[in-house]
This record gives C-alpha cells, sequence and structure tokens, in this order.
C-alpha cells in the first residue's frame, strides 16, 4: 500500500515536472519564433527601402495598436522621424499574434534595434526590461505610462495634476449649468473610472487633483462624494463588461469621469443602451469621432483632448537628442484641450478637412 502512494506521488512529481518543462520550451519556442519573425521583418525592410536613407530604426510598442490615439501618436513619431532620416514601426501591428508588452520588448531588444517607444508601467518586470535594453545600448522613451525607477532616457505624457484640475473644473461647471444639485440634497455623486492593471502614479495624482480642485472651489453649501471604481481592462470585452456592471446598479452616479478612450466609448454605448441619456454626466477622454458626435448629441459632456501627435514627436525628439548628445530631458509634457458643446463643431470640422 505504502509503496502504491509513494509511485502515485512520484508520478504526480513527474508529471508536474513534465508540464513544467512543455511550458517552459513553449514560451521559449514562441520567444525565438518572435524574433525570427521580426528578424526577417527587417531584413525585408531594409531590401525594400534604401538603407543609406534611414540612420536609425525605432519601434513603438503600445498600449493597444489598433485604438485611435496610439495610431496617432505613432503618426506623430513616424513623420517626425522621417524628418531625422530616421524610422519607427508600430510593432504591436506586425505580428499576426497577440504579444505582450514584455514579450515585445524582448524581441525589440533581441533585434538590437537603435531605440524603443514604449507605453509602460511600475511593473519589476517592465523595470528589468528597460534595464536591459539600456545596457545593450538601446535608448528607451517611456510613453504614457511611465516607469520612474527605470534607466529610461525619458517620459512622454501628460501632466496629471493640470488634467485632474481641469476635470475638477468641469464637474462644477455641471453643477452649475444642469439642475444636478437640485434633484436631491444629498451629496453629488462623482465617479473616477480607473484602470485595476495600472501600476502607475498618475491616476493617483489626478484623483487627488480632482478632490483638490472640489474641495478649494466648490461653493460650501455644496458637498461631493468621490468615488473610485476599478475597471477590469485586460481586454476590450472586460471593460465593457465592468462599465455595464455599474448600470445595472439601481442608482448611478450624477457625474462619471472617463480615463481613457475605450472607457469614454463604452460608457457613451452603456448610458444610450440602458435609456439613461441625460441622467448621468460623462465627463470622457480623447477625441475620437464617436466620442466627439457624443458631445454634439449632448450625451457626453465634454472630453479631454491630447495633442498626440505632438507626443508621438516628442518620444523622436527625445530618441534624437540622446543618440546624438548622450541626454535629454527627463519629461516631456503634451499639450491638453476641452472640447464640449461649444467648440466641438469646430473640431469635428477640422477632422473633416484632414487628409
Amino acid at each position: 500500500m505504502w509503496k502504491k502512494r509513494a509511485e502515485e506521488k512520484a508520478g504526480k512529481r513527474n508529471n508536474y515536472t513534465w508540464y513544467l518543462v512543455m511550458t517552459v520550451l513553449m514560451i521559449v519556442i514562441t520567444m525565438i519564433a518572435g524574433v525570427v519573425v521580426f528578424s526577417f521583418y527587417i531584413n525585408h525592410f531594409t531590401k525594400e527601402q534604401d538603407t543609406s536613407q534611414y540612420n536609425k530604426y525605432y519601434v513603438m510598442i503600445a498600449g493597444d495598436g489598433n485604438a485611435s490615439l496610439w495610431q496617432s501618436v505613432y503618426e506623430g513619431a513616424y513623420e517626425a522621424a522621417l524628418e531625422e532620416n530616421s524610422y519607427v514601426d508600430l510593432l504591436d501591428g506586425i505580428f499576426e499574434k497577440n504579444y505582450t508588452r514584455e514579450d515585445l520588448m524582448r524581441i525589440a531588444i533581441a533585434s538590437e534595434v537603435d531605440g524603443i517607444i514604449v507605453a509602460a508601467d511600475e511593473s519589476d518586470g517592465m523595470t528589468n526590461l528597460i534595464n536591459e535594453a539600456v545596457e545593450a545600448g538601446i535608448p528607451v522613451v517611456t510613453l504614457y505610462g511611465d516607469n520612474t525607477h527605470s534607466a529610461r532616457c525619458s517620459f512622454v505624457g501628460i501632466g496629471s495634476y493640470d488634467l485632474g484640475r481641469e476635470y475638477g473644473r468641469q464637474v462644477l461647471e455641471i453643477v452649475e449649468k444642469t439642475d444636478v444639485a437640485d434633484e436631491t440634497e444629498k451629496p453629488i455623486e462623482v465617479m473616477v473610472l480607473v484602470n485595476a492593471n495600472a501600476m502607475d502614479s498618475g491616476q493617483n495624482i489626478l484623483c487627488s487633483a480632482i478632490q483638490d480642485t472640489l474641495e478649494k472651489e466648490k461653493p460650501e453649501s455644496m458637498e461631493f462624494e468621490l468615488s473610485l471604481v476599478s475597471i477590469n481592462d485586460e481586454n476590450a470585452f472586460s471593460v465593457e463588461e465592468s462599465i455595464r456592471d455599474i448600470f445595472k446598479e439601481e442608482e448611478l452616479p450624477d457625474i462619471i469621469i472617463c480615463l481613457n478612450e475605450l472607457n469614454t466609448t463604452c460608457v457613451y454605448q452603456a448610458v444610450v443602451d440602458y435609456n439613461k441619456v441625460g441622467q448621468v454626466n460623462i465627463l470622457g477622454y480623447y477625441d475620437s469621432d464617436t466620442i466627439m458626435k457624443a458631445i454634439d448629441r449632448n450625451v457626453i459632456y465634454a472630453t479631454i483632448a491630447i495633442d498626440t501627435m505632438q507626443m508621438g514627436r516628442f518620444c523622436v525628439e527625445a530618441l534624437t537628442e540622446y543618440n546624438t548628445y548622450g541626454n535629454t530631458s527627463q519629461y516631456f509634457t503634451a499639450d491638453i484641450a476641452l472640447i464640449n458643446k461649444d467648440n466641438v463643431a469646430f473640431y469635428m470640422e477640422e477632422e473633416a478637412d484632414e487628409p
């Protein structure tokens, strides 16, 4: 009997070891395949292009290569790079398989590119990969999300505190221009949708700025209740489900603040689907066609637009300066603009006029 149990335990250990070996092997094979595919792509690229035309080859690793925000950032980087006789690829869009940002970082490092632009976070894994790239002689610019403990040469993003103050002022404007404060005697409920998987301090700074602005600039008789709700941002489906759960509750907040494009679009869609137009005021993020049309239809109150083209240009400027002089500015802050019902027609017309 004891011998049988010992054999069963030994068998389980062998199975576990086998599964572990196979898992590690699959990870290694995946990474090798990624490097081979990317190397083939680079070789094909150099054959297609006059190699003397481009001095540097950079890659951008975005948060979501398909989002219009990242496409606009990439366009700004691409155009700026061409002016410097360099070339930028959006690495997310090269592969058919969905690699994580960490996987793409490893592929870029192994491929010995001239510079990496990455939408980073504060995770230890990202810190180690950035440091590994820098040790290999590849400068890294963190984009939109920073990694402050790494050896990255520069961070390109937005001023989180200024952005939070603008959201706070818009909350006060909503209260002033609508009947939110007259509907009930209880505190005005403001919900901020934060990304559950974000590991940087930017969200905390932004939310603190909203709170500070409301406390300092609100009328004495007015009370606000600020709540932070984590949205599962693993993929678009999980974001949509998390937001729909909010609208299934009996009571909704008076104002919802969205901190990215996808959350804004999903909240807008949920308001329409659950017939809550006019009952919830939405402050959005980014200036996609969908968001601007929602503002024009009075479904979204206002949105914060980022100069994404400028953000992309800053990334290339940082890499160019670092490669030329050995150093560059630690921070580049992109401009932001408020779009509401008063000026949305101008932005929509400007968008339509672009080639």
